[in-house]
């Protein structure tokens, strides 16, 4: 392990959101991830969540990644407070940016990238997926989503002006055209779960027999 002494506490970036959703995605990982194998997780922006969940799920290791320097010395920052021997030293990725320095993964975990990326990066994710992930390896997507027999929540609805607002690629995407990308590099929605905040949980496993 690399020595880290030299990052100071300010590189630790918090986002509460984490705080309070790790708990409900971690009892989803449970029960969708190998027992082991490696995880690349997408966009890990601070890398709370990558600390918490390699602490839980010891016998898994744990890849971060971010495209972002003040992210990856975030990651790097948090990884620093734990000895965590299943906690890998993070990777420079963006989606977008293919193929990917990383390839050797069981699954794959992306939490709230898709509406605040343009949809090249969902098509990116699912491209990558399809061609690197083992049969019946998992995609696990959190966040906010659009349904269509479901009218936005009216907090969302808000978050998706913002975003729109902010980027016009950006937005919370359609949960039927996501599923249709996915199936189109080979992978099937498996299961969908309510999380809080209005927020889903969308697994997504690649088939037998897709290339």
């Amino acid at each position: 392990m690399h020595s880290m002494d030299s990052i100071q506490g300010q590189q630790r970036l918090s986002s509460p959101a984490v705080a309070r959703n790790r708990e409900p995605i971690l009892a989803v990982l449970r029960e969708v991830l190998p027992e082991h194998g490696k995880v690349l997780e997408i966009a890990s922006g601070s890398g709370e969540h990558a600390l918490h969940f390699a602490h839980h799920l010891a016998s898994l290791r744990w890849q971060p990644s971010d495209p972002s320097e003040q992210a990856l010395a975030s990651i790097a920052a948090w990884r620093h407070t734990e000895a965590l021997g299943n906690l890998l030293e993070p990777i420079r990725l963006d989606v977008t940016e293919r193929p990917w320095p990383c390839q050797d993964f069981d699954a794959l975990v992306c939490i709230n990238m898709l509406h605040i990326s343009p949809w090249q990066a969902t098509q990116a994710l699912f491209a990558e997926a399809g061609m690197h992930l083992p049969v019946d390896g998992v995609l696990y997507l959190y966040g906010p989503f659009q349904r269509r027999d479901q009218p936005l929540a009216p907090s969302n609805a808000t978050f998706d002006a913002d975003l729109r607002r902010r980027d016009p690629q950006w937005g919370i995407r359609h949960l039927e055209e996501v599923k249709a990308q996915g199936e189109s590099h080979g992978l099937v929605l498996e299961r969908i779960v309510e999380m809080p905040a209005n927020n889903l949980s969308v697994v997504m496993r690649r088939r037998r027999g897709s290339a």
